[in-house]
């Protein structure tokens, strides 16, 4: 039988939707377990369907599904699953999404719009979710959307050993944030490498999507080797703009590190222009190989989702892994 359990306490039970089976896969090695074998189809008219092919009844179950391109079928798939665990009498159930699906529509901006964010969380209550996990949410107040749990993970650890070996104590480094919303997590990974911090000021037109206007750079670059961190790249717009202002100002060299690698549309033609010397991500969205690039760097995020499983299973403390700041 899969999953992990102990005789007379719990059990736990890993199940995956179809859009990244990969990362669901290496998350259940890393905890020495499988993943239950799910018989899930689409009908003719776009239908899905799902069914566990043995009694989760009791078990502690872990619902992992990567929200990557058509998005909106892979919403629906795990909702589809955690309904099909919630009437087959699963005790407990963990929605995972690594990346949190509409995360950018966390407020109104304007008249007239929709919190998307918020309403993925009332949907994933309603369908039947104890609890939610998620990497990196682009914004924190999502937190608050979910009426229950939420386990807000960091993917600082895994980029951050990367980059201490890469750069070690190069006192030529400076972080940037590419924008003032993330402020706060670039002065953490200041903090983190002693490096100082500089701020790039943008200003996005709020009738076209995806388009932004690089203004003025907060801080010395000039010579410098930048850091620039974000939570994620979508069509690589922002990021390649803030990468010709940071060269324009003087910079030696821009390194961008990210957590979601959303790589929409134009994004690998952006993101391998001259301004860029290399682009640092995670796997928590599959990339497949027509997005990917000679200086790209995908680390793996199935270590830091096993812990966090761990903890979650053991009724640990997932704020432990992040020394109190999740």
């Amino acid at each position: 039988m899969s999953g992990i359990s102990h005789p007379g306490e719990k059990r736990m039970v890993l199940v995956t939707g179809r859009a990244y089976p990969e990362l669901a896969h290496a998350v259940a090695k890393d905890l020495g377990t499988e993943v239950l074998e799910t018989e899930t189809r689409t009908f003719a008219n776009g239908e899905i369907y799902a069914r566990y092919s043995e009694s989760v009844r009791g078990a502690d179950a872990f619902v992992i599904q990567s929200h990557t391109d058509g998005i909106n079928e892979w919403v629906m798939e795990q909702l589809i699953m955690v309904d099909a665990l919630k009437r087959a009498s699963a005790k407990r159930i963990t929605v995972i999404m690594p990346c949190y699906p509409y995360s950018r529509q966390d407020k109104k901006g304007r008249g007239r719009e929709p919190i998307s964010a918020r309403l993925i969380a009332d949907i994933f209550k309603t369908a039947g979710a104890d609890r939610i996990m998620s990497v990196d949410l682009h914004a924190s107040q999502i937190q608050g959307f979910f009426d229950g749990p939420v386990d807000h993970l960091f993917a600082m650890p895994v980029l951050m050993e990367y980059f201490k070996d890469k750069f070690g104590d190069d006192p030529n480094l400076t972080v940037v944030s590419p924008d003032m919303g993330r402020v706060r997590v670039a002065d953490r990974w200041s903090d983190s490498l002693g490096s100082p911090l500089a701020i790039i000021h943008k200003r996005r037109d709020p009738s076209v999507a995806n388009e932004v206007s690089v203004h003025e750079i907060v801080g010395n670059v000039e010579g410098r080797t930048c850091l620039m961190v974000d939570d994620l790249i979508d069509t690589g717009g922002t990021i390649m703009k803030a990468a010709e202002a940071l060269k324009a100002n003087g910079a030696a060299k821009v390194v961008v590190a990210a957590t979601h690698p959303v790589f929409s549309g134009p994004a690998k033609e952006r993101l391998t222009c001259p301004a860029i010397d290399e682009v640092v991500v995670t796997d928590t969205l599959p990339v497949p190989a027509e997005k990917q690039f000679d200086s790209l760097t995908v680390l793996p995020i199935a270590p830091l989702l096993a812990r966090a499983i761990h903890e979650v299973f053991e009724d640990g403390s997932v704020t432990s892994m992040f020394d109190g700041a999740a």
